[in-house]
């Protein structure tokens, strides 16, 4: 007997993106081939620097290091005035209190890494007990991993519930689903996974956790900003992309920067709707702004 569709199966039926990963491959190496080198800016620069989540995922963390990590962001702002700061600092769930309490650059965000990251392999209710914990200690914006067990049984409803339930219990903080593409593998599946995502409430889709599978790609990106668009189109909701593992130098930014520019336009360039999750990051970018090494978080 054939399942009924609900509206998340209706919503991927009617998608018009691209599976067809030869053809994807095909057309990000032809846009990046034409657009990238037009990128190679100082402004393009700063502008990547104010989008990063500058990010410390380590079982090392402390409440000590992660203040340190923090007062790093507060003497960029002191040390490069000329400059934007990063867009925020991203930390396990544990630590949101000990950054909103070191921080002193008001428009630079707390981010947090919950419910159960980086496998998402916990009761729903633990998941949403963190997030909320999180968002009471000071996070105003939250990395979630997608239910990759459930999209795996093909049991949609079960992730558009918990993504849903979870953005209940995050209140006002903006929600970030990772994806975890390099898991997904195929175009077909970050297409699915990107709208599942979108219609639970997502204000963000990200590639990759870094932690498990591999990091971003340029494909990868390429198929998720293409939903993202069309979501766009069909409801006129905006949603953000960020670009998350494996993602170290300025020319591995470059390509984000491009494929957001080309597919998704002029309206996803702020940081509101554009990020990139790293931790080298930042120095590499700085370096190339202020044409020496330099070492600043």
């Amino acid at each position: 007997m054939e399942e009924t569709p609900n509206k998340y199966t209706q919503a991927i039926k009617e998608s018009n993106v691209c599976t067809d990963d030869a053809q994807v491959k095909a057309e990000v190496a032809k846009l990046l081939a034409e657009h990238v080198d037009e990128n190679r800016k100082q402004e393009v620069y700063q502008f990547m620097l104010n989008c990063i989540d500058l990010t410390t995922l380590s079982s090392t963390d402390s409440e000590r290091s992660v203040a340190a990590f923090t007062q790093k962001v507060n003497d960029f702002e002191t040390n490069y005035p000329q400059l934007k700061n990063v867009a925020a600092i991203c930390v396990y769930s544990n630590f949101a209190g000990v950054v909103r309490s070191a921080l002193e650059v008001s428009e630079v965000n707390v981010a947090v890494c919950s419910a159960n990251f980086p496998s998402s392999q916990a009761r729903l209710e633990v998941k949403c007990a963190e997030t909320a914990l999180a968002v009471a200690d000071g996070a105003n914006e939250v990395d979630i991993v997608f239910p990759l067990g459930y999209f795996m049984d093909e049991n949609y409803e079960e992730i558009a519930d918990e993504i849903s339930e979870i953005k209940e219990s995050a209140g006002d903080a903006r929600l970030k689903v990772i994806l975890e593409t390099g898991a997904l593998k195929t175009a077909d599946n970050i297409k699915k996974a990107s709208i599942l995502s979108m219609y639970s409430g997502a204000d963000f889709i990200k590639t990759s956790t870094g932690k498990i599978y591999d990091g971003a790609t340029p494909e990868a990106a390429y198929v998720m900003c293409r939903c993202i668009k069309e979501y766009y189109e069909k409801h006129g909701v905006m949603v953000g992309f960020k670009a998350s593992g494996g993602v170290r130098t300025t020319e591995d930014a470059l390509i984000y920067y491009t494929i957001v520019k080309e597919v998704l336009g002029e309206e996803w360039l702020t940081n509101r709707f554009f990020r990139i999750g790293a931790s080298s990051l930042g120095n590499n970018l700085l370096a190339d702004i202020l044409g020496a090494p330099t070492k600043a978080f």
